[in-house]
């Protein structure tokens, strides 16, 4: 088996006294390819990762992960991420190798490896691609996603045609890297860094840096002695580090996808985690990070600023974080943070000076859903003073439903006049969860119609079980769970039904009665549930068949099972 197992590892030039000389295997799980242009620096990040694993005695291994490319990816980014953990498990597991360096970036290879490295748990480090150099038209941050939004408005408005429109998005992605905003990818990469996966400092250098490189080289020798110290996720990946990327989340004005993410990454390690967790640990963190879309500056001013090390100092100067969670380092975050400074104090605020000052999700629950997240720290104050000021109720809301089966009803029925939609409605989308969709689409920050933008109404309520990019300034109401698709609440909403919302007790419920609420669901049964389209591949089936939902980390019910696998079954049986 020996001879067998080396023979086809000698034919592209390794060497039998390399193969046979005890030195840790270490793999390079490739992310970039030409389709995932986020991620597509690896492919040179990584020959500095390989310098690195050899200085420190070891053998580098590259091998491809299946690529993830959030832009184009259809019908969406998220129902690839699971099919990419599942391939990684296989390598991960079923080939020679001792430890491994993650390729991170785009937003959802970043959990997709994670959630490999949890389920096998052999020595693991993720190395961050970076985000692009920041986008500037005309003398102004173009953030990439974030001014999609913007551009749409005055798209819609007729102060841009559609060139102009294009213009401005491309601006915003000067260089390799992924999104220069604080959407899901530099959220993802953040907690990474949190989570103690990341070497400290790294998640914010932009691609092209020179650091980046020098990062990915330390990177590789570190992954060589983690091997040696036999320093496993689950020794990185417990509760207080989970706790820490919550506190840091809020901070950052993390992305909304970070509970769907995180949440699947500690089921995947067995760590217990609600989506609940995610208000109770993280509603009362005020926002540090000045950048958009809460904010006003981009990649590079985050790195220059001082990144996450800077941010995380803060929150120890008040208590908020585990400061003895281990790194990959081998310190703890506390010992790799602790003098951490402030270098820009407008691009990330000192605690005593937050742009918002409960700043993290609220977690929402009724009639319509049994959980729904709403980020705090995206609430215009021309959204909290129609919506969430009336003295009589502060922070509630009513407004008549609208709904829309889908993105493409939506878009074919925004303008409809018949619809009357003004300020006091609430837009609805369904059909957009795990199971509906499939693989659930970033769709619920739906714009206004245009003569409302017109008259400065840029953004109504948006409720749905899909998702949005984290890019998106939208104060939406999403991720709902369980989606229309599962039987929740959203299936039997009709429009012109009246809803309320309540902020403060984080309710959320179609104004109608239990007798109503009875024979609608007795309607939608008899009517054999929630129609959504038939499944157009193979995956497309195998997944709806047994994922769970957003609130629930949108896994593979059957995958939780199987945790420390390279300790709990050892070695696989022979091959031949």
């Amino acid at each position: 088996m020996t001879a067998l197992y080396m023979e086809r590892y000698l034919n592209f030039g390794l060497t039998r006294k390399e193969l046979q000389s005890g030195k840790p295997i270490i793999g390079i799980a490739q992310t970039g390819s030409d389709l995932s242009p986020c991620n597509r620096h690896h492919l040179v990040l990584a020959e500095r990762v390989r310098e690195g694993i050899r200085e420190a005695g070891g053998i580098a291994m590259e091998f491809p992960v299946h690529p993830i490319q959030e832009t184009g990816k259809r019908p969406g980014a998220a129902l690839d991420r699971n099919l990419a953990y599942l391939g990684l498990v296989e390598l991960l597991y079923g080939y020679p190798l001792d430890g491994v360096v993650l390729t991170i970036g785009c937003d959802k290879t970043t959990p997709a490896c994670l959630m490999a490295a949890a389920t096998v748990n052999i020595p693991a480090i993720a190395l961050s691609v970076g985000p692009m150099l920041n986008g500037w038209w005309h003398g102004e941050r173009t953030g990439s996603g974030t001014v999609v939004w913007a551009a749409r408005q005055q798209l819609a408005t007729g102060e841009i045609d559609y060139d102009g429109f294009m213009d401005i998005v491309a601006s915003s992605a000067p260089s390799t890297g992924f999104c220069n905003t604080m959407g899901t990818a530099s959220t993802m990469n953040s907690l990474a860094e949190a989570l103690g996966m990341q070497l400290p400092g790294s998640a914010a250098i932009p691609a092209p840096y020179r650091e980046r490189q020098q990062m990915a080289y330390e990177t590789g020798k570190r992954a060589v002695q983690l091997v040696w110290d036999d320093v496993k996720p689950s020794d990185i990946m417990t509760r207080e580090a989970f706790e820490n990327v919550i506190v840091v989340n809020s901070a950052i004005g993390g992305s909304t996808n970070a509970p769907i993410h995180i949440n699947a990454i500690a089921r995947h390690i067995g760590v217990p985690l609600d989506v609940r967790d995610w208000q109770t640990i993280g509603h009362k963190v005020p926002l540090l990070v000045n950048m958009q879309p809460a904010g006003e500056y981009l990649g590079e001013d985050y790195q220059h600023a001082g990144g996450v090390p800077a941010v995380v100092a803060e929150l120890m100067r008040h208590n908020l974080i585990h400061e003895n969670a281990l790194t990959v380092n081998g310190k703890s975050i506390g010992d790799n943070c602790r003098n951490a400074k402030i270098e820009l104090p407008d691009v990330i605020r000192s605690f005593d000076n937050p742009l918002v000052h409960d700043a993290g999700f609220i977690v929402l629950h009724g009639n319509l859903f049994d959980s729904a997240i709403m980020k705090t720290s995206v609430i215009s104050k021309e959204f909290r003073d129609r919506y969430l000021s009336d003295p009589a109720n502060p922070n509630a809301f009513e407004g008549r439903a609208i709904v829309f089966e889908g993105p493409e009803d939506y878009h074919h029925r925004i303008e409809d006049p018949s619809l009357d939609i003004d300020e006091h409605c609430m837009l609805f989308i369904r059909g957009a969860g795990p199971i509906g969709y499939p693989g659930a689409a970033e769709v619920v920050n739906m714009q206004p119609p245009a003569a409302l933008i017109k008259r400065g109404i840029t953004a109504l309520p948006c409720i749905g079980d899909g998702r949005q990019s984290g890019t998106s300034g939208s104060p939406s109401i999403l991720n709902a769970s369980p989606e229309a698709a599962a039987g929740g609440g959203l299936a039997i909403l009709k429009t012109g039904d009246m809803v309320r919302i309540n902020l403060d007790k984080g309710e959320a419920n179609i104004l109608i009665s239990d007798e109503e609420l009875a024979r609608r669901r007795a309607e939608l049964a008899a009517e054999g549930g929630f129609h959504f389209p038939a499944s157009q591949t193979p995956w497309q089936e195998i997944q709806r068949s047994m994922v769970d939902q957003l609130g629930q980390g949108m896994v593979l019910k059957p995958a939780v099972k199987y945790q420390k696998v390279a300790q709990t079954y050892g070695v696989p049986r022979d091959n031949h």
